[in-house]
């Protein structure tokens, strides 16, 4: 055989292959946010992350120093290459960074309406007040229309869908879906809204109600990258064929687990443990099989139903 010839290899079976998905997200180097949170997320669902970088942010653990939004053109060239070569069941829109960037990834979304989209809004407090109005004002036109589950935390997603909110209460999550449902998308999935006895409740939520949620103890700690890993799990498991409602249950357990497991490696935030299930369980005697024990304590989550281990 010519040493410069590709062997020839059997075809993969369809069952061998998971399914991918395609997230538009920037690119950080601590690995908590962005697409580093999102790829190990779809990766623990059992999918393959495509992951298209939007930007590059400069940041620590601990905050934000710079941000360079790649051209949307060259966005597009690296979404467009790789569908020409891969077929994809789902796809998550994290940030993209700015205006333009969000039209050239909205006209490629609109090529594939079949697919389920899970757009995270998280804060992006780098962003000036012109580049911010701009920026959602092109996401509130142009994606949120394709958006089956629009993800964001309770004052962000009320600060983007509802601007002029001036009520005393909160906003509720079917006031938000409501808001969400005149531009376009069909459910948000609304997190971190607080509740007493230091408990938080997260809801997705249609403009008829709520239709399921979780409620979890609040985490006496600051964590990076909550948000990307929530909706990146939610994407995965959408393209994975899990019903929406289970999908929005397994994401959030996965997540909750996830920030239980969390890990401090600088000195800022905590970055959630998002392969928390793959680490052995302690035997009797070794740290922390005493606290497994204790009463009213449950044992970690299986992988969910739909993950494939390879």
């Amino acid at each position: 055989m010519n040493p410069t010839q590709a062997p020839d290899l059997p075809a993969a079976e369809d069952e061998a292959a998971p399914p991918c998905i395609l997230s538009f997200n920037a690119s950080e180097p601590t690995g908590a946010a962005g697409l580093g949170a999102d790829i190990a997320a779809i990766v623990a669902m059992g999918a393959h992350p495509l992951p298209v970088v939007t930007s590059v942010l400069v940041r620590d653990s601990a905050e934000v120093f710079d941000h360079h939004p790649l051209d949307d053109d060259t966005v597009a060239e690296q979404a467009r290459s790789v569908l020409e070569d891969i077929s994809i069941t789902g796809w998550k829109v994290g940030f993209l960074g700015n205006a333009e960037t969000v039209a050239a990834v909205a006209e490629i979304l609109s090529d594939y309406p079949e697919l389920p989209l899970v757009t995270h809004l998280g804060a992006a407090p780098w962003l000036d007040d012109e580049q911010q109005s701009s920026y959602w004002d092109a996401l509130r036109e142009l994606v949120l229309p394709q958006t089956l589950v629009l993800v964001g935390a309770h004052a962000t997603l009320t600060e983007f869908l509802l601007p002029d909110w001036d009520n005393s209460r909160p906003a509720s999550p079917r006031e938000l879906a409501a808001a969400a449902h005149k531009l376009g998308a069909a459910h948000v999935l609304v997190t971190g809204m607080s509740l007493p006895n230091q408990f938080v409740d997260n809801v997705l939520a249609g403009p008829q109600g709520p239709i399921t949620g979780e409620k979890f103890e609040r985490f006496d700690a600051s964590f990076v990258g909550a948000g990307d890993t929530l909706s990146a799990a939610l994407a995965a498991l959408l393209g994975l064929g899990v019903e929406l409602h289970e999908a929005v249950g397994e994401a959030l357990a996965f997540l909750d687990q996830a920030l239980d497991a969390g890990f401090q490696p600088g000195m800022g935030g905590v970055i959630p443990d998002r392969f928390f299930w793959a680490q052995p369980v302690p035997e009797d005697g070794e740290e922390g099989a005493e606290a497994d024990d204790t009463e009213g304590s449950e044992p970690p989550p299986a992988a969910p139903s739909s993950r494939r281990m390879h």
